[in-house]
């Protein structure tokens, strides 16, 4: 009889590490299969920032808004890796992948094996982190970070093992130094301690306060960022927005409904503690987001990545306690998830400057009327070149300089901003002007945004109309051709003064 018993924990033993080997090879083929995607403008400012010096990167940052652990992580990696997008890309993949591991082991630690095992396949295939594993941004990172601190945090917390404290601090704070918003998640983790584990307060205080210790460095930093920088790129959420945000960590609209139909199956199973203070710190995580937004919008739902890891083991969660209407609903995830691809379409810059280069000189002037374009165009068309914006001329064309940009740019008026550009052109030389292609699309609703349409258009009108410039040609690509749904879409206009 005891060899029965041995079995089959035997083949427990064998079949975890031997299923999540399999879920991680499940995920490189859906997080691999555009990997070379190009570089949109976020991709083309980090990967400008981290080509500075190492050191001065959070200096570099003021202008930015962002806090400097990733970009210091991606100029370490450039420098052995290279800087293409298949290396930058692979860098986000390494933390999605990375985090299926951790998802079994928390929801494992956390709850049981059959919610271990759920969470690690939602890990593995959610179409959140198969778009971001494939972009040269925080989010992988930080959606790794985040289910690490919320096993910590269980554990160390809610459980009172206080070992695990350490490492709830040293995540929270790599969380912090690496996006704004797990600002938000240390109030979200603050509330749940108050109202689910009043008598560890004194244990999670200790805690606060050497992660506050130790992100107090970068503190005078942020108050000038937000002060100088902020997103004024951003518009204020709606209300609809507050009870929508999470479901953009599972796949959408859709996968959130299915989850939801499947907790509610399982709602004869009462929650506990735990499962309660997950939900609160997801909840006020997004409520402090959302009421922030409203005084100063920064609304983005890929921000979301700092509380990917309650979303996760909750929605792990509701499938098992959901039964039969649990199993159905993986199933239904599963079938929206598994056509989930990500396609090349984010930005043609490459493309545009593919055409541009093999006629371009060292020293020509590049304008971009679209002030942030100017790092990942530099990326594909090299140094050597002068840069300039509706703002002016560029000093570091590797980096967008946010400090107070709306400000700036209607101080700028365009017939004075053009007037000296054109004179440092020599007579019978070329420039080229590169123009975003303005559709009905509702990036262009913001201040910023908006803004940065009606210079564009000014500066095209004073372009054509000036006699002492000719057009010699219009470069566009295939996708404007075919009205492919790119999310940034690019022109330019190659002309030489003539008079």
């Amino acid at each position: 009889m005891p060899v029965i018993e041995e079995r089959p924990a035997g083949h427990v033993r064998w079949m975890v590490p031997a299923a999540l080997v399999a879920l991680a090879l499940l995920s490189v083929y859906l997080r691999t299969r555009e990997l070379h995607a190009w570089f949109w403008i976020d991709e083309g400012i980090s990967v400008g920032v981290a080509h500075h010096h190492w050191w001065s990167i959070p200096h570099v940052l003021r202008q930015d808004g962002s806090p400097p652990a990733y970009y210091m992580l991606l100029g370490l990696w450039i420098r052995v890796f290279g800087d293409s997008e298949v290396s930058t890309h692979t860098l986000s993949l390494c933390f999605a992948i990375a985090a299926i591991p951790v998802a079994y082991f928390a929801g494992r630690s956390i709850f049981d094996r059959r919610t271990a095992i759920v969470c690690a396949l939602i890990v593995a295939t959610v179409p959140y982190l198969t778009y971001y594993a494939q972009e040269t941004r925080m989010y992988t990172y930080e959606a790794f970070l985040s289910l690490v601190a919320i096993w910590a945090y269980v554990n160390g917390v809610l459980r009172g093992r206080r070992w695990w404290l350490a490492l709830l601090v040293a995540t929270l704070v790599l969380q912090l130094y690496g996006h704004n918003w797990a600002l938000f998640l240390c109030g979200g983790l603050a509330v749940a301690t108050v109202v689910y584990a009043r008598g560890q307060l004194k244990a999670f205080a200790l805690a606060a306060a050497a992660v506050a210790l130790l992100y107090l460095p970068w503190l005078p930093r942020l108050l000038y960022q937000a002060r100088h920088t902020g997103a004024p790129w951003s518009t204020r959420p709606s209300f609809h927005d507050l009870f929508t945000a999470t479901g953009a960590s599972l796949g959408g609209d859709a996968s959130f409904a299915a989850l939801v139909v499947a907790a509610a199956a399982g709602l004869a199973l009462r929650p506990g503690r735990i499962e309660k203070a997950m939900g609160v710190i997801v909840g006020v995580t997004v409520l402090l987001a959302w009421g922030t937004s409203q005084i100063q919008p920064a609304w983005a739902t890929r921000y979301f990545a700092v509380v990917f890891g309650p979303i996760v083991l909750l929605a792990a969660l509701a499938v098992v306690r959901g039964g039969r209407v649990g199993l159905v609903a993986l199933v239904v995830l599963f079938f929206l998830w598994w056509g989930f691809q990500v396609r090349n379409d984010k930005e043609n810059a490459k493309s545009i400057a593919a055409q541009l280069a093999p006629s371009m000189h060292r020293g020509e002037l590049v304008i971009s009327t679209h002030p942030e374009q100017v790092p990942v165009l530099r990326y594909y068309l090299g140094p050597g070149l002068r840069w300039a914006t509706t703002l002016g001329p560029v000093a570091d064309d590797q980096v967008f300089d946010w400090r107070n940009a709306v400000s700036r740019l209607r101080a700028a008026q365009p017939r004075a901003t053009l007037a000296p550009l054109l004179a440092s052109v020599p007579r019978g030389s070329e420039f080229v002007v590169v123009t975003p292609i303005f559709r009905d699309y509702h990036a262009w609703d913001a201040r910023w945004t908006r803004l940065v349409w009606q210079r564009s258009i000014a500066w095209t009108n004073l372009l054509q109309s000036d006699p002492r410039l000719r057009l010699e040609r219009v470069v566009t690509t295939n996708e404007i051709a075919r009205k492919a749904n790119y999310f940034k879409l690019l022109q330019a206009f190659v002309y030489r003064r003539v008079g």
